[in-house]
């Protein structure tokens, strides 16, 4: 059926794509390249950046793969998401003052302690909703300010990732709040900028491009941009943004859900209608960003998950690792183990600064090994700790928000393990919804795109006409088990808790 679609470019950190969706939600299209960071020539200690005009070249190649399957035609709009955190400053004829710094690079976190000498970490949390990461956007303007002032000199405007690649398709300069609120400079209640926090780097609001809403139209696709991409000329460029904060639009979440977004890294959140950064949420490391929609906001808890999947495979698994199936060998030895694990737990705060267990400075551990212990125990080890660190930061978000989540919907790459959705809804006594749909990042920033083209009044219209589908995972018997198991993963926290 020769029906309009709208085009997703989705930056990721390992993957870079275009998504070609239409009116009914369908990915009718789709073309991949994988993505990382490069090595910074001349840089001080290992410096790592976003190569852009490569990033670029990789769009354009997914882009135009797409337009060979879909005709150009049928495509009404293009929008942008990506990771948060990394942006550069732009000159007044659009080229780069300096290189995308990449939130994988660690020369900004020499910051941290000097921001803390000029507010306090719960200053600067009840402002930005951020704890202090160490690569926060604003550790990157202070870094810039000290090692490379000529880039703040020379740039006319700072501008996101996904602001910079819609600039790309329609040299138009924008930025928006669900990037924006990534730089730990935003006061996200106002969904404004903080002249408080823009002053401890001596910048102001003149250094940023105008706001546009998600949805917004930026501008129009040029006719350099039409050549490289294969998109039609002149069509609307519709601003994206913060990957995570589309998810929960084409996740199909019911208002008792909490939203799991789960692959190299899990984002557990929420949707709210409110503003309210308490003690608690802030002692458990919870932060708060901008939602999508204007006049809501997301409260979640980072954790490092199928990051720690993949160490097992590494470690465990590296005789069958050009088996094509190997997560699926994985997943299947795993479900002859008992669970429990036959003892074995592990407390997966493998990267430092994140997880509710990182929190209180506990580093990653596996206790209960034997001369008998198999990898596929201590696969099932990972998979439960992983889960228990799941319901700690449900516990976290309700603690902080006052939310009784219903139920959980898991959206993203690890939602396609079944051992691991049944062990969720196991650990937590929470239902875990999975949509038949996986690309829930991809259908909400499509929902907007929709909007923005014309072609929908609104995101939630579009969504209306989708049909996701799902599978439900409940809890089984084995959810008392793991009631014990919680409270033993609980008291191997504090016994390593610094």
């Amino acid at each position: 059926m020769n029906e309009e679609c709208v085009l997703v470019m989705d930056c990721g950190a390992t993957t870079t794509r275009a998504v070609a969706v239409d009116a009914r939600g369908n990915l009718v299209a789709n073309a991949s390249r994988p993505s990382s960071p490069s090595p910074q020539p001349d840089s001080p200690g290992d410096g790592r950046i976003w190569d852009l005009k490569e990033v670029w070249r990789k769009l354009s190649e997914a882009s135009r793969e797409v337009c060979r399957t879909v005709s150009p035609s049928r495509i009404k709009g293009v929008t942008v998401v990506t990771f948060g955190a990394d942006g550069a400053p732009l000159k007044r004829d659009g080229s780069l003052a300096y290189p995308v710094i990449s939130w994988q690079c660690q020369r900004t976190r020499e910051f941290i302690e000097s921001i803390k000498k000029q507010l306090t970490p719960q200053e600067i949390y009840e402002i930005t909703g951020y704890q202090i990461i160490g690569f926060n956007t604003l550790l990157k303007w202070m870094w810039l300010r000290k090692y490379a002032p000529e880039a703040l000199a020379e740039g006319n405007r700072w501008v996101m990732m996904s602001g910079l690649l819609a600039h790309r398709l329609s040299e138009e300069m924008m930025i928006e709040p669900t990037a924006a609120c990534t730089t730990m400079a935003m006061d996200i209640r106002r969904r404004d900028w903080s002249e408080r926090m823009l002053s401890l780097v001596g910048l102001d609001r003149s250094f940023f491009p105008p706001w546009s809403q998600p949805g917004d139209v930026v501008g129009r696709v040029t006719k350099r941009a039409s050549e490289e991409t294969g998109l039609p000329e002149g069509i609307p460029v519709i601003a994206g943004g913060h990957d995570t904060q589309f998810a929960p639009y084409g996740s199909g979440a019911k208002p008792g859900d909490a939203i799991l977004s789960t692959g190299t890294w899990e984002i557990v959140l929420l949707r709210t209608d409110r503003y309210e950064p308490s003690q608690i949420g802030f002692e458990d490391g919870l932060i708060i960003e901008c939602d999508a929609k204007p006049g809501w906001w997301n409260p979640q808890v980072l954790m490092i998950a199928s990051g720690v999947i993949e160490w097992v495979r590494r470690n465990f698994f590296a005789v069958e690792a050009e088996r094509g199936d190997i997560h699926r060998l994985m997943i299947e030895e795993a479900k002859k183990v008992e669970p429990g694990a036959g003892g074995v737990m592990v407390v997966p705060s493998f990267v430092e600064g994140t997880g509710p267990a990182k929190k209180r400075g506990v580093l990653g551990s596996i206790s209960g090994l034997t001369l008998s212990t198999t990898r596929r125990q201590v696969y099932r080890a990972v998979v439960e700790g992983l889960c228990y660190q799941l319901r700690q930061a449900l516990e976290i978000l309700s603690g902080a928000t006052g939310f009784t989540p219903t139920g959980i919907r898991v959206v993203g790459g690890s939602a396609k393990n079944e051992l691991w959705n049944q062990t969720r809804a196991d650990v937590t006594g929470l239902p875990a919804a999975v949509s038949a749909a996986k690309e829930a990042t991809v259908l909400g920033a499509a929902a907007f795109a929709f909007k923005g083209a014309g072609l929908f009044t609104s995101p939630e219209e579009f969504m209306a006409g989708v049909d996701l589908g799902e599978e439900i995972y409940q809890p089984s018997g084995r959810t008392p088990f793991y009631e014990r198991g919680y409270e033993d993963y609980l008291r191997t926290i504090a016994c390593f808790a610094k």
